[in-house]
């Protein structure tokens, strides 16, 4: 809709009336005008035989003058264009999702609608999923095996943070675990930001066997810079493999780190979770969506687009006309002038003779 930042400047549009009405025009001295004895003729000569009345083009410049005097008054009132309301995503939060992608992840012991497939395909449905609940929160996503990288920066585009995951892939940062680098890296990446609730979900299936740093001292130096971590721990408990002797149930989370895993998250005042199949999974990014609550109001933004350029545009564009008006007159006088002169030669007794 379009509205007035400044609509009591309006009240000035009766100003030119209240002029006109109430002050008396400037006095034209004697000796300072030029008299024009033929000059109805003259006027005649303009408007095809019929002397225009000064009283009419005066009148006509008076309406003119209010006109443009009505939009300027509604250039400088301000008319905006307002768009419809867009919601802003309320800054609840910087969240940082650090997932494991080593090799280990490829062990199919999580099934996902009656069909057995691993880890990571679980993660991404079911974090994807979190993530896309988390409005209001900036979110990135950290990628980790042998090495850690920053698949996504802190953002307000969930959509991109969930399709980033979906696109990651098994071994792509190499075979081994490095969860003390991929938690350095997360306290890097939040370091420099200005909001205090500041938060770091780490997901892994197994124990710290690469990397420059240990997870204990990085969960140390998050502590100090209020980082808080959360960290879960998948991978099921029972799994049946087949051999060469038969089928046998084996641990496939032998290698799962679980003591680490907790003091990790009691140094930095977070909290461990366990997911071993994928409903638990589910309930865990759920109780994390419990301890730490996505932001429920959203701010309203409504886009506000100026429009006083185009009746400035238009005042300046009438002035220009009138102006012209003002000056091509006398310029048309002194050729009618010149004409009527020329006829009253002609029709004289001397010429005629």
């Amino acid at each position: 809709m379009i509205s007035l930042a400044w609509p009591w400047v309006l009240l000035l549009c009766p100003l030119p009336w209240f002029v006109r009405r109430f002050t008396k025009p400037v006095e034209q001295l004697a000796d300072h005008s030029l008299r024009v004895p033929f000059f109805q003729e003259l006027m005649s000569l303009k408007t095809g035989g019929q002397a225009r009345k000064p009283e009419s083009t005066s009148s006509r410049r008076f309406w003119m003058g209010v006109v443009i005097w009505t939009v300027l008054l509604l250039a400088a009132a301000r008319p905006q264009w307002i768009g419809d309301p867009v919601a802003l995503p309320v800054s609840g939060r910087d969240l940082m999702m650090a997932v494991d992608i080593s090799g280990s992840m490829e062990i199919p012991d999580f099934s996902l609608e009656g069909e057995q497939v691993n880890r990571l395909m679980v993660v991404k449905k079911v974090a994807g999923e979190f993530i896309q609940r988390r409005r209001g929160d900036r979110l990135g996503l950290v990628l980790f095996g042998a090495q850690a990288y920053v698949q996504t920066p802190l953002t307000f585009d969930r959509d991109t943070v969930q399709a980033m995951l979906l696109e990651s892939a098994i071994g792509l940062a190499g075979k081994e675990t490095a969860i003390g680098d991929a938690i350095g890296l997360v306290i890097k990446r939040l370091k420099g930001q200005s909001h205090e609730n500041r938060v770091l979900i780490l997901l892994t299936d197994g124990a710290n066997t690469a990397g420059d740093i240990s997870p204990i001292q990085a969960a140390e130096l998050a502590a100090e810079q209020g980082v808080r971590i959360y960290t879960i721990g998948v991978g099921a408990d029972q799994m049946e493999v087949s051999s060469f002797f038969g089928n046998r149930m084996v641990n496939p989370s032998k290698d799962l780190d679980e003591d680490t895993l907790k003091e990790i998250a009691e140094l930095t005042g977070g909290v461990y979770l366990r997911a071993k199949d994928s409903m638990q999974l589910d309930d865990v990014y759920r109780e994390l969506d419990r301890l730490e609550p996505a932001a429920q109001e959203a701010e309203l933004f409504r886009p506000t687009d100026e429009l006083y350029p185009w009746p400035l545009g238009l005042g300046l564009l009438l002035s220009s006309f009138m102006t012209l008006s003002f000056i091509r007159m006398p310029v048309f006088w002194k050729a009618n002038a010149r004409t009527a002169s020329t006829a009253r030669l002609s029709e004289s007794p001397v010429n005629s003779s």
